[in-house]
């Protein structure tokens, strides 16, 4: 078993006593004093260009950021997870989604050959799927061929699928749609089936124990759907599984050939890259999807051979600690100045709060520095309309990751000329703020008299040194977004092992779905006295309310 020791560093409590210093300085003082920082504090890489001169950080303490890494030894630690050692040691699995995007002979090197077999086998069946749906020979129970897809699941089962069609809009193929249902609101697969014919809908069902509670209850209702309207007609063709259970998805009624595997070395928000990204494949085209792959391979290997002071994932991660554990700035906003992008925040939330939401090291003792940040945000300009308010004038501060495409994806391009302009100076306006001088002076140029100044300035006055990374690429195509969720994936797996957490595991996650069976047998007319009073009072007030 794979048993992680805690290493000790003295970095920690050196970045403690600096902090005081840049808790009391300035951002922009930081450019005024170094002509070349922007030059200094930028890194382009895999289609990507990272500028995090906007950050309340000197050199010198990115060197002793950096040194804390050396002395956790970091880079063995990202070698452990490439070469397949069990580095999630709560659950005695090895963490490589990573080698699902990395070429056949890479692959060959880490498992065994007949796992190796069982990834080709099940990319070969994707592609042959796509096609099929593509040029429309995959028919239903009636003759007629398929034109939508439900992809049922959810977590991780879905959001990343869900995310990035979203984001590759421009690619999809327009033969067959691809729809996704994860809540178990029962109004959510009412609207969802509403428009769609069952004679041409295939159901996609996506669960790694083939047992989720959602995903069981949407991928049942939507069989009695099909069963319902399509009476004495074998429905076994408009069912695929992605699933480890073979034995539950054939009991289910899929057949075996319509099964494809999913693997316990796989975390379920990082299989986006295994068969849980079909549905995505069906809507972007197989090719595009190894375009997907492609750039995620690029991260993969740029995490691996470069030095850690130009390697993007870790200079995002120690920026994030030391904005968290060391500046206090304990929440985060994704700010992606991109429509198609609008989802992305939500699927970072549990990239990273399910990830490295812990309290504990791997020795099970409480950790002492905050973790994960609080993460939040919506698409640009919209987030200025709202939340960003509190950003320019509360006592908090919050550091924020600006995304951008420096291209247009429309033909609307003064609109994007626009676009740019709010997301670059949205970031320049949380470092400089704007003082209660600099409020009075402009009051004074609007002609308000002085006792109107006096009143007026306090409230224009934005406290500013709020530090950001603005992240931005030339055109979103597969191969970029693939490279954007790597980028983000690995920076929080080396924030995990700064931390020295297991990122890889989600025991909070499995508490409610226990607790959610236990009331589901209460509301059964079992007895359980280990549940409060309010809890009981609640299910009570329900059953008195369906009776």
């Amino acid at each position: 078993m794979y048993l992680p020791s805690i290493k000790q560093s003295i970095q920690p409590s050196l970045l403690t006593a600096k902090a005081k210093q840049f808790l009391q300085g300035s951002i922009a003082k930081l450019f005024a004093e170094d002509s070349q920082r922007f030059e200094t504090f930028s890194l382009e890489r895999c289609n990507l260009f990272l500028d995090y001169s906007k950050q309340n950080i000197d050199a010198d303490t990115l060197k002793h950021l950096l040194a804390w890494a050396e002395d956790l030894q970091l880079e063995q630690t990202i070698k452990d997870m490439f070469a397949g050692k069990k580095i999630n040691h709560t659950e005695n699995r090895a963490v490589l989604h990573s080698i699902l995007r990395a070429p056949a002979e890479q692959q060959q090197q880490v498992l065994p050959a007949d796992l190796c077999a069982e990834i080709e086998s099940a990319n070969l069946k994707m592609q042959s799927l796509c096609k099929r749906l593509h040029r429309g020979e995959y028919m239903g129970a009636t003759g007629l061929a398929i034109t939508d897809v439900i992809a049922i699941g959810i977590g991780g089962s879905y959001y990343g699928a869900k995310v990035s069609q979203e984001a590759l809009k421009p690619f999809h193929q327009q033969l067959v749609k691809v729809h996704y249902l994860s809540n178990i609101d029962g109004s959510a697969i009412a609207e969802k089936i509403a428009s769609l014919n069952p004679q041409t809908t295939l159901v996609l069902v996506i669960s790694k124990t083939f047992s989720t509670q959602e995903t069981l209850l949407n991928a049942k209702s939507a069989k009695s759907w099909l069963q319902s309207n399509l009476p004495g007609y074998d429905i076994s063709e408009h069912f695929i599984a992605v699933s480890s259970n073979v034995d539950k998805a054939l009991a289910f009624g899929i057949k075996n050939e319509n099964i494809l595997p999913m693997w316990d070395w796989v975390g379920g928000r990082f299989s986006l890259w295994s068969a849980v990204g079909l549905p995505l494949a069906i809507a972007i085209g197989y090719e595009n999807f190894q375009q997907l792959r492609a750039g995620a391979y690029d991260i993969d290997k740029h995490l691996q051979t470069a030095k850690l002071s130009e390697n993007m994932p870790v200079l995002m991660a120690l920026l994030g600690i030391w904005n968290s554990c060391f500046l206090g700035h304990q929440s985060l906003a994704i700010l992606p100045y991109e429509h198609s992008l609008r989802a992305f925040p939500g699927y970072l939330q549990q990239v990273d709060m399910e990830s490295n939401g812990k309290r504990v090291d791997h020795l099970g003792n409480e950790i002492e520095l905050a973790t994960a940040p609080i993460v939040f945000g919506q698409e640009g300009t919209n987030g200025q309309h709202a939340f960003m308010q509190l950003m320019h004038q509360s006592k908090q501060i919050i550091p924020a990751d600006f995304i951008v495409s420096l291209t247009s994806g429309s033909d609307y391009h003064h609109h994007h000329t626009l676009l740019i302009a709010n997301c670059f100076a949205q970031s320049e306006a949380l470092m400089v703020g704007k003082s209660l001088e600099s409020a009075k002076q402009e009051l004074v140029m609007q002609g308000l008299n002085s006792q109107d100044v006096e009143r007026l300035a306090p409230h224009k006055v934005m406290p500013g040194n709020s530090p950001s990374n603005t992240l931005t690429f030339n055109h979103l195509t597969p191969r970029v977004l693939g490279a954007v969720l790597a980028l983000y994936e690995h920076k929080v797996f080396v924030q995990g092992a700064m931390w020295q957490l297991n990122s890889f595991d989600q025991w909070g996650v499995e508490l409610g779905k226990q607790l959610g069976n236990s009331i589901l047998a209460v509301m059964g007319g079992e007895d359980n006295d280990a549940l409060s009073a309010s809890t009981k009072g609640l299910i009570t007030k329900y059953l008195a309310k369906r009776a």
